[in-house]
């Protein structure tokens, strides 16, 4: 296994997570792959992905969703302008105001994105977004692999800082 980073900076069960994106996103060069990244701290995220290695952070697109994104697959397919770039990670599911009808069009489109988006898609998302997409786009989440978390870890519980920031 590749060291991204001084294990010493990182929780182990991120460490694994974070190995489990790479190698996922790597694996599904030139094919869709759904892929959930679970984290409930925006600045947990961002460290996280500060540890990916530089050959794959640099080749991935990012999306930034506005809050009044209405659908997903037409919100992707707009931002791309017909480019296919290696990889896409999406976020602010979290501050899109109508999540609900956002994630019931998701579903109900969910073929789309395996015929045009030929390339790994990362969805980072909190638990309670987690929660909704299982809830109200089922058909879209069975697409994925199981989801990749990012915890908290253990000896931080009684402490206000997460795993992934640096001990």
């Amino acid at each position: 296994m590749m060291e991204f980073y001084s294990s010493e900076t990182i929780d182990p069960a991120n460490e694994r997570s974070l190995h489990r994106l790479h190698r996922s996103i790597t694996l599904s060069q030139g094919q869709f792959s759904l892929i959930f990244a679970c984290c409930n701290s925006t600045s947990c995220r961002e460290k996280m992905l500060n540890y990916l290695p530089e050959n794959v952070s640099n080749h991935i697109q990012k999306l930034v969703l506005h809050p009044y994104v209405s659908t997903l697959y037409t919100t992707i397919q707009e931002t791309l302008e017909g480019n296919t770039p290696p990889a896409l990670m999406v976020f602010g599911l979290d501050s899109v105001v109508e999540l609900e009808k956002l994630l019931a069009s998701t579903n109900f489109v969910r073929d789309n994105f395996r015929q045009d988006f030929p390339f790994p898609v990362v969805l980072w998302v909190n638990d309670e977004v987690m929660q909704k997409i299982i809830r109200l786009a089922p058909d879209f989440k069975n697409w994925a692999g199981s989801t990749i978390r990012f915890h908290i870890a253990s000896e931080y519980a009684s402490a206000p800082q997460l795993a992934c920031q640096l001990a």
